[in-house]
C-alpha cells in the first residue's frame, strides 16, 4: 500500500512538472526591449528602489551578476552602469564595515567557502593590489572577497579604491552586453564592452604572472 501511495506521489509530481514546463513554453515572454520600455515608464522611483535593493541584498552572499545584468537590461548602458557600479561599491563597503565591526572571532567560523583560504593568501602577500586582481578575475564570489578583506589587515580606503577599479571592467562589459539584447545599443558601446573584457583578461594575465618579492627576514639582514 505504501509503495502504491509513493508511486502516485511520483506521478503527481511529474504531472505538475509537465504542466509548469508546458505553461512556460506556451506563455509568450516579453522581449528585452519591452522590458526596458516598461522600466522607463515605471516612474522615477523605480531606479531608486532597484538601486537600494541591489545595495542591500548583495551585502549578503547573493550573486550580484543578476543585478548587473538587470541594470543593463532595465536602464541602458549609462544609467545601468552607474547603478551597478555605485550599488556594488556601497554594498562592498557596507559588508566590509559590518564584518570588521563584528570582529574576526565571530565571523571567521562562518566563512567555509573553499575560496576563502586562497583569498586570504593573496591578501596577505599582495595587499590592496590583490583586491583589484580578485575583482578583475572574479574567481571568488563578490561577498567572499568582501568578508575576507574585512578579516584581513587591509585598510578601508585602499580596499574601496581597488574595489572600484577592479569591478569596473567586468561590470561595464556585462551591463553593455545586457543592454545589447534590446537591439538599441550603439556600436561604440559594444566596442567599450570589448575593451573592458580585454582589460579584465589583461588583469588576469598580469595577476597570474606577477610574483611579489618576499620580504627578507630580519635575521637574514643581520
Amino acid at each position: 500500500m505504501s509503495r502504491m501511495l509513493r508511486d502516485r506521489r511520483i506521478v503527481l509530481v511529474l504531472c505538475c512538472v509537465a504542466v509548469v514546463c508546458a505553461a512556460a513554453l506556451l506563455t509568450p515572454l516579453p522581449s528585452p526591449r519591452s522590458i526596458q520600455a516598461w522600466a522607463e515608464g515605471a516612474g522615477p522611483y523605480f531606479p531608486v528602489m532597484f538601486f537600494l535593493a541591489h545595495t542591500l541584498i548583495t551585502i549578503a552572499p547573493v550573486p550580484r551578476t543578476v543585478f548587473t545584468v538587470a541594470s543593463g537590461l532595465l536602464f541602458g548602458p549609462v544609467v545601468g552602469l552607474a547603478v551597478a557600479v555605485i550599488a556594488s561599491t556601497l554594498s562592498a563597503s557596507a559588508a566590509f564595515l559590518l564584518v570588521r565591526a563584528a570582529g574576526r572571532e565571530r565571523v571567521a567560523p562562518y566563512l567555509t567557502h573553499p575560496a576563502v583560504r586562497i583569498v586570504d593568501e593573496r591578501l596577505r602577500r599582495r595587499g590592496w593590489l590583490a583586491v583589484g586582481a580578485l575583482r578583475l578575475i572574479a574567481f571568488a564570489p563578490f561577498s567572499v572577497v568582501n568578508y575576507s578583506c574585512a578579516l584581513s589587515s587591509i585598510r578601508f580606503w585602499p580596499y574601496l579604491g581597488a574595489t572600484v577599479v577592479g569591478i569596473l571592467p567586468g561590470t561595464a562589459a556585462t551591463v553593455v552586453l545586457a543592454d545589447a539584447l534590446t537591439g538599441g545599443t550603439h556600436p561604440v558601446m559594444v566596442g567599450v564592452s570589448i575593451i573592458c573584457i580585454a582589460g579584465g583578461m589583461l588583469g588576469l594575465l598580469i595577476d597570474q604572472r606577477w610574483k611579489p618579492v618576499e620580504p627578507i627576514p630580519v635575521a637574514a639582514r643581520d
